[in-house]
């Protein structure tokens, strides 16, 4: 509230004061008004400078947009000169004094120019809502990589756990908050307001977010959750249950997140998920102190690619079996009758298929790198046209064991091993 207060006086102040400190502000250009915010000493002066080169900004065409980030490549980094003489101090006399100095000159100019326009009222929604251009941007401009280094190093400053705030999702939520939830569900759509109240009213359904006081009614990721007595083995037992005949809740041994969304596209690269499902976990176990087991139902992404792809390192079994599976997926009904070709292919997939040392698929990735392991796969889990067309309808359990998460973190960071399930073991390659 404190927080809100504050804005809403800084806000009334932007109003008061706007064209105070630029004459003719409307017609300069974004290039005078950075350099004007650049140049500026008096805080309101600043303060309203920055609210005139983000609405600037935001009247830009594309081209217009790129050019503007192009300007901060090639002309907001550090000084050389000044850089040259930090690290010659710091090579003579290698002191923590000189190293912070170096560190000073180091900065790009790009740094101290995102946090003054962040010190305007709501600017730091049109800074991330900048970076989601950036993004754009960066597939044909390689050169801007080193931008959007510099928003992601300020935006995890930012946006570091301890300004995050986690709220519980249901059907007393306000409305703005609800509509966004449905609309940045990106792993199952959400077809309606009835559907959405499957999903977070009744006893069994829980549904928590990250917020953050500077994006007001703006969640940042939110994780969907699902209690039962069993591990669940398809997301239509989840989707389809309304909630009746729910059993007592001290009879609630599983918790099953089936569905994490990143709501930001601006904020890609900033973790926040990690920080979710434990402190979700933490806030389970306080309510539920019968729930001993923390699951996913997670979608495999990549899958499908890999079948579609070979490799002259592959062993000759592989490349049969993956030829096999796809020749199962153009008819969905066999899936059931050859599961054990498709689980095969789906855990060898998920223990083979590297990005570096990490695995391809991104959500194996995320779940992996958070300390989980593989614990059940499933097929005909997911039968819809998304779920087939990515994994022929397979989706994977994993496991966040309590006592082994840190551990696994750690192996999985410096060495790349990942952890599963013993009982999964009879399905790799031999030979």
């Amino acid at each position: 509230m404190a927080f809100g207060r504050f804005q809403d006086f800084l806000s009334s102040l932007v109003k008061r004061q706007r064209g105070l400190f630029f004459t003719n502000s409307e017609e300069a250009s974004i290039d005078e008004l950075v350099e004007k915010l650049m140049g500026t000493v008096g805080e309101v002066s600043a303060i309203v400078t920055a609210r005139q080169v983000l609405d600037h900004y935001s009247e830009l065409d594309d081209e217009q947009k790129l050019e503007f980030f192009k300007n901060l490549e090639q002309k907001f980094n550090a000084n050389q000169a000044m850089v040259k003489l930090a690290f010659d101090s710091y090579d003579s006399d290698p002191s923590s004094t000189n190293l912070n100095k170096l560190s000073r000159a180091a900065e790009p100019q790009r740094h101290e120019l995102l946090r003054r326009l962040n010190s305007t009222p709501d600017a730091t929604h049109d800074l991330v809502g900048m970076r989601a251009d950036l993004l754009r941007y960066l597939r044909g401009n390689s050169e801007l990589k080193s931008v959007d280094e510099d928003f992601v190093r300020l935006f995890s400053s930012w946006f570091g756990r301890g300004f995050l705030v986690l709220q519980t999702i249901n059907w007393s939520t306000s409305a703005a908050i609800l509509e966004r939830i449905i609309r940045y569900e990106a792993v199952h759509e959400i077809k309606d307001w009835d559907d959405l109240r499957r999903r977070i009213d009744p006893p069994n359904r829980r549904c928590f977010a990250f917020f953050h006081p500077a994006l007001v009614d703006e969640p940042l990721i939110f994780v969907e959750v699902a209690l039962t007595k069993e591990i669940p083995s398809s997301i239509n037992l989840i989707l389809e249950d309304k909630g009746i005949g729910v059993i007592d809740s001290s009879e609630y041994n599983t918790a099953t997140f089936y569905s994490i969304s990143n709501c930001q596209p601006g904020l890609k690269n900033i973790s926040f998920g990690n920080f979710l499902i434990k402190q979700v976990v933490q806030e389970l176990q306080s309510e539920f102190p019968s729930i001993k087991t923390f699951v996913t139902l997670s979608p495999i992404p990549g899958f499908q690619k890999w079948l579609d792809t070979s490799s002259e390192e592959e062993l000759p079994k592989l490349i049969e079996l993956k030829e096999l599976v796809n020749q199962i997926a153009k008819n969905p009904k066999s899936i059931d009758e050859h599961s054990e070709y498709i689980r095969q292919a789906v855990f060898i997939y998920l223990l083979q298929s590297k990005k570096g040392k990490h695995p391809s698929d991104p959500v194996a990735r995320f779940h992996l790198g958070n300390g989980a392991s593989i614990h059940q796969l499933n097929t005909s889990a997911d039968l819809s046209e998304r779920g087939l067309n990515q994994s022929r309808g397979t989706m994977v359990n994993y496991l966040y064991d309590l006592k082994s998460i840190e551990t696994n973190h750690e192996r999985y960071a410096t060495e790349g091993d990942i952890e599963f399930n013993e009982k999964l073991k009879s399905l790799l390659i031999k030979g």
